[in-house]
């Protein structure tokens, strides 16, 4: 999830087990430490880009961590906020907002290792976008009214809103797997490893993708009062032995596909005549596959040679056009009850 949203819950949380005279400092506390986890971004090399999507979401948003992350989290925040907590209160707000985090990455798509070290899965729910101002606003409101007016109650009202509204999504998602699968009985596909996922910002636009005879199928849905589909594209499914022959199993490269593969929960595609792996589970405009990132295999480095990291940053406002054409329900040839 996006940091704002992150230090938001953090906040929001710690007020709950906060009195009215203290919330103002329990909120910034339990902000601090919701945002803490993400400082595994500066674990990273300038000779791997792969290592920072292995460390990511790894052991600091485990929740065995939890404790120990509270406790680094009290260390600093006693720093500024002595004369007003004690151990113990600092603590509790640290480990509250601290908690608050994995758990609401793994409510997006991205992929959140909440049980390291006993597996490395990956947990995506597929709930929420990873930044979605429609959950985020209303709780900076909540926390905001709740600091001014010392009022439990408006916070109370924020959780409630943050529950209500991941009910929804999570309705929402239900709702576009039936379509996904609908849209696969039409085209007389199989629906193998179907999975939807929520476009930017919004739960009313999401993306589908279902592999059928070593294609991927990608799909955008509509999910307002009635359901609707627009018609998408497709992408081959990266089969290395065929794609990639002349690959060395023993190169590094060969190594970073796994890699890579691990982190797209399998959804790799081969963009034909460039070399480039994509995760298919993102892209900018829902129904098609030009993914946003990926890497690149050059087949003249050496055996020690890491891949290439690639992200698509091109055409923005063109995809930015095609995206709300989407969700004002142009190019959408059908309806799916």
């Amino acid at each position: 999830m996006d940091p704002v949203t992150q230090g938001v819950f953090g906040a929001i949380f710690a007020q709950t087990i906060s009195n009215k005279k203290k919330i103002l400092v329990g909120s910034i506390v339990g902000c601090f430490a919701g945002l803490a986890p993400d400082l595994d971004i500066f674990i990273r090399s300038a000779s791997d880009p792969l290592l920072k999507l292995e460390y990511h979401r790894q052991f600091t948003h485990s929740l065995i961590f939890i404790p120990i992350g509270a406790l680094i989290v009290t260390f600093f925040s006693r720093l500024l906020f002595k004369k007003y907590l004690s151990w113990g209160e600092t603590y509790f707000f640290s480990f509250i907002g601290f908690a608050t985090h994995g758990l609401l990455d793994a409510c997006t798509s991205y992929g959140t290792q909440l049980l390291w070290p006993f597996t490395d899965e990956r947990i995506s729910w597929n709930y929420i976008s990873v930044v979605d101002l429609f959950l985020t606003i209303p709780v900076i409101l909540a926390i905001i009214f709740a600091i001014i007016m010392k009022n439990k109650y408006i916070t109370s009202f924020g959780i409630v809103y943050i529950l209500v509204y991941l009910t929804f999504g999570a309705y929402q998602e239900n709702r576009a797997q039936f379509v996904g699968k609908s849209i696969a009985n039409l085209r007389g596909h199989e629906s193998k490893d179907l999975t939807a996922k929520p476009s930017l910002g919004n739960l009313f636009l999401w993306k589908t993708i279902y592999e059928d005879d070593g294609f991927y199928y990608v799909d955008a849905v509509r999910l307002f009062s009635k359901s609707e589909y627009c018609q998408g594209t497709k992408i081959k499914k990266l089969y290395l032995p065929n794609d990639f022959p002349e690959l060395d199993i023993s190169s590094q490269q060969y190594k970073d596909i796994k890699r890579f593969d691990w982190f797209s929960q399998g959804y790799l595609g081969k963009v034909i005549d460039k070399n480039i792996i994509t995760d298919v589970r993102y892209s900018a405009v829902p129904n098609e596959v030009d993914g946003l990132w990926g890497i690149r295999i050059n087949l003249d480095k050496n055996n020690s040679s890491h891949v290439d990291w690639v992200v698509n940053r091109s055409n923005y406002i063109e995809k930015w056009t095609r995206f709300f054409d989407l969700l004002l329900g142009k190019n959408c040839k059908g309806f799916i009850n």
